[in-house]
């Protein structure tokens, strides 16, 4: 058996537009030759020459959010309460278990933007790549904002997964899924068009708002799901352990085993 490992994971940059202004991380690089005032401090007396090649080390300088870049969203990022009351859970807190499982892949690239996915969907993808779903298996929505990112309409891009879609994979013994698109939910600038229109409260932020009965966890900001078959993989997403916190990064990559 061979091993391939797919990187489902997007970079961490400054120029990419990957977050609104307010969320765009800042990333300050040192060089090596830029660096030698660091390390010299620590050794009196040495002398840049004294270095092979003149060179000290590469490093870098970041001001990020927890939800800049792949990441995974804990159930205390969409309210303080889950399971019908109990305190939410932060990263730090999350089951590892959860984080490492078969992976699962819905196809919902032929919704429009901000269109938000139905259980019916939901049913309907599962029957067309016949698979029932096993709890604990992780569940990715490919949508079409995954070809856009880098792109100016990126934020904007993407369908999005709904309460009783999200109630639909809960219900049925999942705990993590993921989205290649900005949030798991549809974008913010369709929802603000419905919500204008009904003043509907409920429609904002319906998927993440059903951690509140039953705690899961997401991932947002996926990559390159177009290369996943539609199971037959396993997905590894472990979290950055950040006390206290609401999401934490992950080099999140799937792995499929082949004769």
């Amino acid at each position: 058996m061979a091993r391939r490992i797919i990187d489902i994971s997007i970079p961490l940059a400054n120029d990419i537009p990957a977050d609104p202004p307010m969320m765009i991380p800042s990333i300050t690089y040192t060089a090596h030759k830029e660096s030698l005032p660091q390390i010299l401090g620590f050794f009196p007396g040495l002398r840049g020459e004294d270095l092979p090649d003149g060179e000290g080390w590469a490093m870098e300088q970041v001001t990020i959010s927890t939800h800049n870049g792949t990441h995974l969203d804990a159930p205390w990022h969409y309210h303080s309460t889950m399971n019908h009351g109990e305190r939410a859970i932060t990263i730090d807190e999350v089951p590892l278990d959860w984080c490492f499982q078969p992976g699962v892949k819905l196809d919902f690239r032929h919704f429009p933007s901000g269109y938000v996915a139905t259980a019916a969907d939901v049913e309907a993808e599962l029957a067309r790549i016949g698979h029932t779903l096993s709890p604990l298996e992780i569940v990715v929505v490919n949508t079409a904002a995954g070809l856009r990112f880098g792109e100016p309409d990126y934020l904007a891009s993407g369908c999005g997964v709904g309460y009783e879609a999200t109630m639909y994979l809960l219900d049925r013994g999942i705990r993590l899924t993921g989205t290649d698109g900005w949030s798991w939910d549809a974008p913010f600038v369709h929802t603000a068009r419905k919500y204008a229109e009904t003043k509907d409260a409920s429609l904002i932020w319906e998927g993440h708002k059903a951690g509140r009965h039953t705690g899961y966890c997401h991932i947002e900001k996926l990559h390159n799901l177009e290369q996943l078959p539609s199971t037959g993989f396993l997905v590894s997403c472990f979290p950055v352990k950040i006390e206290r916190a609401s999401a934490g990064w992950t080099r999140a990559v799937a792995i499929i085993e082949e004769p």
